[in-house]
C-alpha cells in the first residue's frame, strides 16, 4: 500500500553482518518512501545512532556480539515511539512474544516476499500513527523477556547410547504422549524423552506451551491457525502443516489463549 509521496520514513539498519545490512538496504531501495539514514554494526553503535538520528523505522538484528537487540531496546529512549522490525537467525522463544505483541520479525534467511510483507506492516502502522499502542506493547515485550521465570525447563537432555543430546524448548513444535515417554517433535526430527504429560506440564512455560489434548502440547511459537470445528473441539494447525484436533475438555484453555492473543 503506497504512502503519500511526501511522507519519508527515516530508516536505520542494524546488523553486525555487513552482507545482511547490504541486503536489507538493497531491498529498501525499491521503496521511494524509505529514506535510509544509516547503518549500525553493533548494539552500541545502534543505541548512539537511534538516539541521535531518531529513525521512524528500525531493522534490528537480535543476535549480535556484546549488546544484542534486546539490549539495544532496553537502552534507548522510546518516547519518540520508533517502529521496529526484528531479524533473527534463531527460533527463540521471543518469537512467540513478537506474534502476541504485534511486532513483526524476519527469520533469517528470509526471501523478498517475506521482507515486503514485514515492511508493509510497518508502513501501515506508521501511516495510521499507531505508535503509542505499538510502543506500549514493545515495552511489555521487553519486560516479559527480562522477567521470564527461570523455573521453567529450557532444554531436554536425551541420552542416546552413552551420548547426551540437548533439545532446546524453543525448537520443539509439539509434544506427544507415548506411553511412559514423550515424543518431542522438533525442527531437526523427533526424540523420545522419558517422562509423562502430568510431570512435564509443571516444567513447561505456560506462556509458550499450550495443552490442547491429554496427549498433546503445542508450542505456540509455531501455531499457524486455531479454528473451532464443532462439539467443543478445535483444529490446531502448526507452521509445518501438522494438524491436531483438540480434546473437548481443553476448550476453556484454548478459548482463554485465543482471547489473550486477541486482546494483546
Amino acid at each position: 500500500m503506497p504512502l503519500n509521496n511526501s511522507l519519508q520514513i527515516r530508516t536505520l539498519v542494524v546488523d553486525d553482518e555487513p552482507l545482511a545490512r547490504q541486503r536489507v538496504i538493497s531491498l529498501l531501495k525499491n521503496y521511494s518512501e524509505i529514506q535510509v539514514i544509516g547503518e549500525s554494526r553493533n548494539g552500541e553503535e545502534a543505541v548512539a545512532d537511534i538516539q541521535s538520528k531518531k529513525p521512524d523505522l528500525i531493522f534490528l538484528d537480535i543476535e549480535m556480539p556484546g549488546m544484542d537487540g534486546f539490549g539495544v531496546i532496553s537502552n534507548i529512549d522510546l518516547n519518540y515511539k520508533p517502529f521496529i522490525i526484528f531479524a533473527t537467525a534463531y527460533n527463540q522463544y521471543a518469537l512467540k512474544a513478537f506474534n502476541i505483541h504485534a511486532i513483526d520479525y524476519l527469520l533469517k534467511p528470509f526471501d523478498d516476499e517475506r521482507f515486503d510483507e514485514a515492511l508493509e506492516i510497518a508502513k501501515n502502522q506508521i501511516k495510521l500513527r499507531h505508535s503509542s499502542q505499538f510502543n506500549e506493547k514493545l515495552i511489555k515485550l521487553i519486560n516479559d523477556y527480562n522477567t521470564e521465570p527461570e523455573k521453567y525447563v529450557r532444554q531436554f537432555k536425551i541420552k542416546l547410547r552413552g551420548r547426551e543430546k540437548f533439545i532446546p524448548t524453543e525448537s520443539i513444535y509439539y509434544i506427544e504422549a507415548e506411553g511412559n515417554y514423550l515424543m518431542l517433535h522438533h525442527e531437526n526430527g523427533r526424540d523420545l524423552f522419558r517422562s509423562t504429560m502430568a510431570s512435564i506440564e509443571k516444567e513447561l512455560n505456560p506462556n509458550q506451551f499450550l495443552r490442547i489434548h491429554r496427549s498433546f502440547f503445542v508450542n505456540t511459537i509455531y501455531t499457524k491457525d486455531i479454528r473451532y470445528i464443532s462439539n467443543n473441539e478445535y483444529k490446531v494447525t502448526l507452521k509445518d502443516g501438522k494438524e491436531i484436533v483438540s480434546g473437548r475438555s481443553y476448550k476453556d484453555l484454548i478459548k482463554s489463549y485465543l482471547s489473550l492473543s486477541e486482546n494483546e
